[in-house]
């Protein structure tokens, strides 16, 4: 534990936001080193765009099966750490207070690499050595949506070759449950503008100029019902319904709305009970259509009289397998064309397919088991997550069942000022990564 602190502090300390293009090259090389240190062989992988990709890769050892091989996912990016002022402690001073290790990128996703190299230093200790390959793919563009992964994967689709794969997240919920995920949501993110002069005017000219601000408000408002329905023409195409027994599973994930609604302060009843929908299959299995931001006018202290030149929204849609994000950015440039809003432009930032993998595979039966043994607690397993990630392009390219597992709690605050981990729950990760890879190959292979 302290050699694995010592290289996390390390790790933490380097401000690696892919946003900003900052701290890429020396974290890296960083990257690289670790996994040298550790015994391994390192790769950095470039020139297909954007920032590199690490290749990491640890033979079976002498007691272990070369015919197995796990593949760890992880980025070396983090979200950048605004607002600083809500900050307890320097979001890249790694700080250690009541058994917290608080630092931006501590949970997502820096601190799962570390505990998942520590987890191979504690399985070279054992006589015999690691009980099967292991590859890492760490990228450095996760937290931009992997625009520039889809090549690299293609590109080294062998090298990357395995039987199974751990994603990088995952956390303990608000009752200290452990909460993984063999699928995410994908997304559709979407920029709106609409511009309605060269210039912002007097607002007493609101009287015959028209207001973009008003135009893009009425053109939002058009696209979902008062209780929340998605009403765009077309959206829910090539939906994959869940199966019977992913439904059950849902159905039966503890949901406490209680306890969600003093974690987060909400001030609204659940947009569910409008629908009568129950949240759990709501955020497992259903799209959603958010607006994460609107830009516009004068928003300052004070008053400013001013009519808008323009508006922007950010519209986050978070979709389940079957959709295409590119098929819901035509869905909705023509329902802002056949609604008489075609001054509105939509463009795509960023697209991303859904992925959930077979339930019934003996690799996710073989985590939550292991989970199950090492946590001593129960241990929750989804479908998928209602976040989003590159991991449909893992599924297509290597054709693998995924897992997402990590060292978080419920109140990690990751992409949030204060951003922290459990010094337990990461040695608890540690434990369960060790374990679960040393008993993996008779789990997914059994008959050899």
């Amino acid at each position: 534990m302290d050699q694995a602190m010592s290289d996390l502090h390390q790790y933490l300390s380097l401000p690696t936001i892919s946003a900003q293009a900052a701290a890429i090259p020396e974290t890296v090389k960083l990257v690289e080193k670790m996994l040298q240190d550790t015994g391994g062989e390192a790769r950095i992988l470039d020139g297909l765009g954007g920032n590199p990709v690490v290749y990491g890769f640890f033979p079976a050892g002498r007691d272990g099966n070369s015919n197995t091989t796990l593949l760890f996912y992880n980025h070396y990016d983090v979200q950048p750490p605004e607002p600083l002022d809500e900050w307890n402690t320097p979001p890249f001073h790694p700080t250690v207070a009541n058994g917290h290790l608080y630092a931006r990128g501590a949970a997502d996703n820096k601190g799962d690499f570390i505990a998942r190299l520590t987890a191979i230093k504690v399985l070279n200790t054992i006589e015999g050595g690691l009980p099967c390959n292991i590859k890492f793919l760490i990228e450095g563009e996760e937290e931009i949506g992997s625009p520039n992964l889809e090549p690299y994967l293609a590109k080294y689709k062998e090298l990357f070759k395995a039987d199974a794969c751990i994603w990088e997240f995952g956390s303990k919920d608000e009752k200290n449950r452990v909460s993984m995920v063999a699928g995410v949501k994908g997304m559709a993110y979407l920029e709106l503008t609409c511009t309605g002069a060269d210039i912002d005017m007097h607002s007493s000219v609101g009287a015959y100029v028209d207001n973009a601000a008003w135009r893009l408000v009425q053109a939002l408002a058009s696209m979902k019902s008062k209780t929340n329905e998605i009403l765009v023409e077309g959206f829910y195409d090539g939906v994959t319904e869940p199966t019977e027994e992913e439904r059950k599973v849902v159905q039966g994930l503890p949901f406490d709305e209680e306890a969600v609604g003093q974690l987060y302060g909400l001030k609204r009843p659940l947009i569910t009970k409008d629908t009568g929908k129950d949240p759990r299959i709501a955020m497992v299995f259903e799209p959603t259509m958010t607006i994460c931001g609107l830009e516009s006018g004068y928003s300052g202290p004070g008053a400013k009289t001013v009519l808008p030149k323009n508006a922007k929204a950010k519209l986050d849609c978070r979709l389940v397998p079957g959709q295409d994000p590119n098929h819901i950015l035509e869905r909705i440039q023509k329902h802002l064309i056949d609604n008489g809003f075609t001054d509105i432009k939509a463009e795509m930032i960023n697209g991303q397919k859904a992925y959930r993998s077979d339930f019934n595979h003996p690799f996710v039966h073989h985590v939550l088991d292991t989970a199950v043994k090492v946590y001593k607690s129960d241990v929750i397993l989804a479908p998928n997550a209602a976040g989003t990630g590159p991991m449909y392009i893992f599924g297509e390219k290597l054709n693998l069942p995924i897992v997402s597992t990590g060292i978080g709690w419920a109140g990690s605050k990751a992409h949030a000022p204060n951003e922290s981990i459990r010094l337990k729950d990461f040695e608890q990760g540690v434990v369960h990564m060790a374990f679960m890879m040393a008993t993996l190959h008779t789990a997914i292979h059994p008959a050899l």
